[in-house]
Protein backbone atom coordinates (compact mmCIF):
# COMPACT_ATOMS: atom_id res chain seq x y z
CA UNK A 1 0.00 0.00 0.00
CA UNK A 2 1.20 3.24 -1.33
CA UNK A 3 1.17 6.01 1.50
CA UNK A 4 1.75 8.73 -0.87
CA UNK A 5 0.11 9.39 -3.83
CA UNK A 6 1.37 13.01 -5.63
CA UNK A 7 -0.42 14.28 -9.10
CA UNK A 8 1.00 15.94 -11.53
CA UNK A 9 -1.21 17.02 -14.32
CA UNK A 10 -2.11 19.09 -17.27
CA UNK A 11 -4.29 22.30 -16.84
CA UNK A 12 -7.50 21.08 -17.77
CA UNK A 13 -7.06 17.35 -17.33
CA UNK A 14 -8.80 16.99 -14.44
CA UNK A 15 -5.77 16.09 -11.89
CA UNK A 16 -6.79 18.15 -9.49
CA UNK A 17 -10.76 16.49 -9.21
CA UNK A 18 -9.28 12.76 -9.71
CA UNK A 19 -6.76 13.42 -6.64
CA UNK A 20 -9.23 14.87 -4.47
CA UNK A 21 -11.51 11.41 -5.34
CA UNK A 22 -8.75 9.07 -5.35
CA UNK A 23 -8.28 11.24 -1.68
CA UNK A 24 -11.66 9.98 -0.53
CA UNK A 25 -11.56 6.75 -1.87
CA UNK A 26 -8.37 5.90 -0.07
CA UNK A 27 -9.48 7.74 3.28
CA UNK A 28 -6.12 10.26 2.61
CA UNK A 29 -5.69 13.60 3.54
CA UNK A 30 -5.67 15.67 0.39
CA UNK A 31 -3.30 18.78 -0.45
CA UNK A 32 -3.53 21.52 -3.42
CA UNK A 33 -4.73 24.65 -2.13
CA UNK A 34 -4.13 23.21 1.66
CA UNK A 35 -0.62 22.77 0.60
CA UNK A 36 -0.81 26.46 -1.23
CA UNK A 37 -2.03 28.28 2.41
CA UNK A 38 1.09 26.64 4.28
CA UNK A 39 3.14 27.90 1.75
CA UNK A 40 1.91 31.68 1.94
CA UNK A 41 2.47 31.41 5.87
CA UNK A 42 5.77 30.58 6.23
CA UNK A 43 6.99 32.35 3.03
CA UNK A 44 5.40 35.98 3.38
CA UNK A 45 3.74 35.49 -0.11
CA UNK A 46 0.13 36.31 -0.37
CA UNK A 47 -2.25 32.84 -1.22
CA UNK A 48 -2.97 34.59 -4.60
CA UNK A 49 0.58 35.09 -5.46
CA UNK A 50 1.48 31.74 -4.81
CA UNK A 51 -1.48 30.36 -6.64
CA UNK A 52 -0.71 32.31 -9.86
CA UNK A 53 3.46 31.84 -9.23
CA UNK A 54 3.83 28.47 -7.18
CA UNK A 55 4.46 26.60 -9.69
CA UNK A 56 6.48 28.95 -12.59
CA UNK A 57 9.94 30.00 -13.25
CA UNK A 58 11.27 32.04 -15.46
CA UNK A 59 13.58 29.91 -18.05
CA UNK A 60 16.96 30.71 -16.58
CA UNK A 61 19.73 29.25 -15.55
CA UNK A 62 19.56 27.74 -11.82
CA UNK A 63 23.42 27.84 -10.97
CA UNK A 64 22.41 30.48 -8.19
CA UNK A 65 19.51 28.53 -7.30
CA UNK A 66 21.36 25.44 -6.51
CA UNK A 67 24.81 27.34 -5.05
CA UNK A 68 22.58 29.04 -2.52
CA UNK A 69 20.17 25.69 -1.34
CA UNK A 70 23.65 23.70 -1.89
CA UNK A 71 25.27 25.90 0.95
CA UNK A 72 22.22 26.71 2.68
CA UNK A 73 22.96 30.76 2.41
CA UNK A 74 20.44 32.97 3.00
CA UNK A 75 17.69 32.61 1.04
CA UNK A 76 17.33 37.03 0.00
CA UNK A 77 19.53 36.75 -2.68
CA UNK A 78 16.80 34.52 -4.44
CA UNK A 79 14.52 35.05 -6.80
CA UNK A 80 10.59 35.13 -6.01
CA UNK A 81 10.37 31.83 -7.55
CA UNK A 82 13.03 30.03 -5.70
CA UNK A 83 11.50 31.80 -2.26
CA UNK A 84 8.73 29.74 -2.84
CA UNK A 85 10.20 26.50 -3.99
CA UNK A 86 12.71 26.30 -0.86
CA UNK A 87 9.25 26.63 1.24
CA UNK A 88 7.23 24.31 -0.58
CA UNK A 89 9.68 21.87 -0.94
CA UNK A 90 9.82 21.98 3.13
CA UNK A 91 6.23 21.92 3.46
CA UNK A 92 5.80 18.73 0.60
CA UNK A 93 8.20 16.88 2.56
CA UNK A 94 6.87 17.49 6.25
CA UNK A 95 3.51 16.11 4.59
CA UNK A 96 4.85 13.09 3.26
CA UNK A 97 5.94 12.23 7.41
CA UNK A 98 2.60 12.66 8.04
CA UNK A 99 1.94 9.87 5.49
CA UNK A 100 -1.70 8.78 3.78
CA UNK A 101 -1.79 11.98 1.71
CA UNK A 102 -2.86 13.01 -1.93
CA UNK A 103 -0.48 15.58 -3.22
CA UNK A 104 -1.17 17.89 -6.57
CA UNK A 105 1.42 19.28 -8.63
CA UNK A 106 4.16 21.76 -7.35
CA UNK A 107 6.98 19.34 -7.90
CA UNK A 108 6.01 16.68 -5.48
CA UNK A 109 6.90 13.63 -7.38
CA UNK A 110 10.17 14.88 -7.95
CA UNK A 111 10.48 16.29 -3.85
CA UNK A 112 9.51 12.60 -2.84
CA UNK A 113 11.43 10.75 -5.84
CA UNK A 114 13.60 8.74 -3.22
CA UNK A 115 10.85 7.70 -1.01
CA UNK A 116 9.55 3.96 -1.88
CA UNK A 117 6.23 4.38 0.00
CA UNK A 118 4.95 6.89 -3.03
CA UNK A 119 2.70 6.67 -5.88
CA UNK A 120 3.55 8.94 -8.45
CA UNK A 121 0.82 10.04 -11.54
CA UNK A 122 0.74 11.66 -14.34
CA UNK A 123 -2.78 13.20 -15.61
CA UNK A 124 -2.74 14.26 -19.53
CA UNK A 125 -5.82 14.97 -21.77
CA UNK A 126 -6.47 16.12 -25.62
CA UNK A 127 -6.71 19.29 -26.36
CA UNK A 128 -10.58 19.38 -26.69
CA UNK A 129 -11.18 17.92 -23.41
CA UNK A 130 -9.21 20.04 -21.81
CA UNK A 131 -10.40 23.01 -23.32
CA UNK A 132 -13.85 22.30 -22.20
CA UNK A 133 -13.40 21.06 -18.86
CA UNK A 134 -11.40 24.69 -18.10
CA UNK A 135 -14.60 26.70 -20.46
CA UNK A 136 -17.26 24.88 -17.70
CA UNK A 137 -15.52 24.24 -14.33
CA UNK A 138 -12.81 27.28 -14.41
CA UNK A 139 -15.43 29.91 -16.61
CA UNK A 140 -11.92 30.53 -18.59
CA UNK A 141 -13.70 33.13 -21.32
CA UNK A 142 -11.41 36.11 -21.63
CA UNK A 143 -9.61 34.49 -24.37
CA UNK A 144 -9.54 31.32 -26.42
CA UNK A 145 -9.14 28.21 -24.40
CA UNK A 146 -6.62 26.59 -26.40
CA UNK A 147 -3.89 29.97 -25.96
CA UNK A 148 -4.70 29.52 -22.07
CA UNK A 149 -3.72 26.08 -22.08
CA UNK A 150 -0.76 26.19 -24.36
CA UNK A 151 0.02 29.21 -21.92
CA UNK A 152 -0.02 27.38 -19.07
CA UNK A 153 1.70 24.14 -20.15
CA UNK A 154 4.55 25.98 -21.36
CA UNK A 155 4.99 27.45 -17.93
CA UNK A 156 4.48 24.23 -15.94
CA UNK A 157 7.34 23.00 -18.28
CA UNK A 158 10.04 25.67 -17.56
CA UNK A 159 9.38 25.45 -14.12
CA UNK A 160 9.62 21.55 -13.99
CA UNK A 161 12.85 21.62 -15.91
CA UNK A 162 14.34 24.62 -13.51
CA UNK A 163 14.06 22.88 -10.63
CA UNK A 164 14.34 19.22 -11.67
CA UNK A 165 16.10 18.94 -14.58
CA UNK A 166 13.99 16.01 -16.26
CA UNK A 167 11.06 16.67 -18.82
CA UNK A 168 7.21 17.39 -17.40
CA UNK A 169 4.71 14.71 -18.30
CA UNK A 170 7.38 12.42 -19.58
CA UNK A 171 6.67 9.06 -18.60
CA UNK A 172 9.32 7.83 -17.59
CA UNK A 173 9.62 10.26 -14.28
CA UNK A 174 6.06 8.60 -13.04
CA UNK A 175 5.15 5.18 -12.26
CA UNK A 176 1.31 5.81 -13.88
CA UNK A 177 0.03 8.41 -16.65
CA UNK A 178 -3.81 8.00 -17.55
CA UNK A 179 -5.41 9.89 -20.08
CA UNK A 180 -8.94 11.40 -18.62
CA UNK A 181 -10.07 12.45 -21.55
CA UNK A 182 -10.26 9.10 -22.98
CA UNK A 183 -10.40 6.94 -19.84
CA UNK A 184 -12.85 9.92 -17.78
CA UNK A 185 -12.47 10.68 -13.77
CA UNK A 186 -14.00 8.27 -12.46
CA UNK A 187 -11.97 5.65 -14.01
CA UNK A 188 -8.44 7.69 -13.76
CA UNK A 189 -9.33 7.49 -9.70
CA UNK A 190 -9.91 3.97 -9.37
CA UNK A 191 -7.12 3.18 -11.74
CA UNK A 192 -4.66 4.85 -9.28
CA UNK A 193 -6.76 3.82 -5.78
CA UNK A 194 -6.13 0.25 -7.08
CA UNK A 195 -2.35 1.12 -8.27
CA UNK A 196 -1.88 2.49 -4.67
CA UNK A 197 -3.42 -0.85 -3.18
CA UNK A 198 -1.49 -2.95 -5.27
Amino acid sequence: MKRIITISREFGSGGRTIGKEVARRLDYNFFDRELVEEVAKRSGFSQDFIEENGEYANARSSLLFYWATAKQHSMENLSMHDQIYIVQTKVIEELAETGNCVIVGRCADYILRDRKDCLHAFICADMASRAKHIVEFYGEKDKSPEKRLAEKDQKRKVYYKNYTGRNWGEAKNYDICLNSGVLGMDLCAELIEQAARA
